[in-house]
């Protein structure tokens, strides 16, 4: 048996190596001797070859895999199945830490990327000048692509100091498949570039997917209003051309739900919603019994209304799912600008009780 943080841990190890997952959780309401629910790990590739005998509802899994969204189901006698897709978050890789990726990487952090910054000079690649990057890198441009684990869900900026970096880091990312890839220049450097390159070997079609000049034509002169152009071609590229699901992730929640802890928690995810609500269906927060919160469901009355329902199922060790209104005269009355419903599973989690079941193919 495997313990659900270890589900997690798997969980956060595969997301990072850039694949997709699917964990589907089961509760038996009518079990006496099981009351924590288990949890089953699935990768892409075990949902796409024939499910085996230890397989538990394989066309949800699918079904989540494929949609990039919670599924949920209630089977007639009462058990409960929860399929949540994790696929990796997009990541920003800023090649070159200058006076553009300082504001760059705090922008982008905000808007839900996680942030790699990469200099080969010390007293610009560290973290008191990135703090909320994920990873700051010092190392020399043609060393450094061995460390940051670049995948389709990568959007690379090259903003580095000089023509020469910038022509080396474009040479090493053409050989591998990004979500996004820009470099700064004139549109007569960016031509001279690629002619080399070419000339070197490179695809034609290949150097036209990299957007160089890099970001949208804002008018933009001063380093933050750079960031921000680039920042919108890449957001734009993330929610308009982009073939992939980007399911939203909540690595804080993540982290915690992988680490062990002596103390119980409960996990509250949101299954299903109808109308106008704050958050989206998959969103959770683990709450704990002296009142540390991880994540947001919404914040508001309706949160507190989870939270309070949290601790009993702390208290009692049993799962339950809570609706929450929030149209009409509860809406007015609370001061929300929601006007829908919300349905939230509530699950116990605790190390002390590892009573979760995990099958790895």
């Amino acid at each position: 048996m495997i313990a659900t943080e270890e589900i997690y841990r798997s969980v956060l190890r595969e997301i990072d190596a850039g694949n997709k997952v699917v964990v589907t959780t089961v509760i038996d309401r009518h079990s006496k001797i099981v009351c924590s629910p288990h949890k089953i790990i699935h990768t892409e590739k075990d949902l796409n070859e024939k499910p085996n005998q230890n397989d538990v509802r394989p066309d949800i899994s699918l079904k989540a895999l494929r949609s990039g969204r919670l599924q949920f189901a209630i089977a007639d006698d009462g058990c409960i199945y929860m399929s949540e897709p994790y696929f990796p978050g997009s990541r920003l890789v800023i090649l070159g830490g200058g006076h553009i990726a300082k504001p760059l990487a705090d922008f982008s952090s905000k808007c839900g990327f996680s942030v790699y910054v990469t200099d080969d000079r010390p007293s610009f690649a560290n973290i008191r000048r990135f703090p909320d990057a994920k990873k700051v890198i010092c190392e020399s441009f043609d060393r450094c692509f061995s460390l940051l684990n670049i995948n389709s869900s990568s959007f690379v900026v090259i903003i580095t100091r000089g023509h020469r970096h910038d022509i080396e880091c474009l040479r090493q990312i053409l050989n591998y498949q990004t979500a996004y890839t820009g470099m700064i220049g004139s549109k007569r450097r960016v031509a001279a570039v690629k002619k080399q390159l070419i000339n070197e070997g490179f695809s034609e079609e290949k150097l036209n997917t990299v957007k160089a000049p890099i970001g949208l034509d804002i008018g933009a002169i001063t380093p933050e209003e750079i960031a921000v152009s680039i920042l919108s071609e890449a957001i734009m590229y993330k929610r308009r051309y982009s073939d992939s699901e980007w399911s939203e992730l909540d690595l804080e929640v993540l982290e915690d739900l992988s680490a062990f802890k002596d103390d119980p928690r409960a996990v509250a995810t949101i299954i299903e919603t109808r109308g106008s609500v704050p958050r989206n269906i998959g969103a959770k927060i683990t709450v704990y019994p002296y009142g540390k919160i991880i994540g947001s469901i919404g914040g508001g009355c309706s949160e507190g209304a989870i939270i309070r329902s949290a601790y009993d199922v702390i208290r009692t060790n049993e799962p339950r799912i809570e609706e929450v209104d929030m149209s009409g005269a509860v809406a007015e009355n609370s001061g929300m600008v929601c006007g829908g419903t919300m349905k939230v599973l509530i699950e116990p989690l605790s190390s002390k009780s590892d009573d979760t079941k995990a099958f790895e193919h």
